[in-house]
């Protein structure tokens, strides 16, 4: 296990676009802790869809926000 370099506080706002964004556009290797390429294909296999719900969600509050 490594030490922690960075922490923050950061709560992502799943109805901000930018946010949202910023998640979908982060690649993944920022979220693999190493750079062995079987880890990194699992990362990519996971976050592939976790991105893709992130999306799904924010359209649906947007969606039901413009229909109020």
């Amino acid at each position: 296990m490594g030490t922690t370099v960075y922490s923050s506080d950061l709560r992502p706002n799943p109805q901000s676009p930018r946010d949202v964004l910023a998640f979908v556009l982060c690649p993944a290797t920022a979220f693999a802790e190493s750079h062995d390429p079987d880890e990194l294909a699992a990362v990519e296999e996971i976050i592939g869809s976790v991105k893709e719900e992130a999306i799904r969600r924010w359209f649906e509050l947007i969606t039901a926000a413009n229909s109020n």
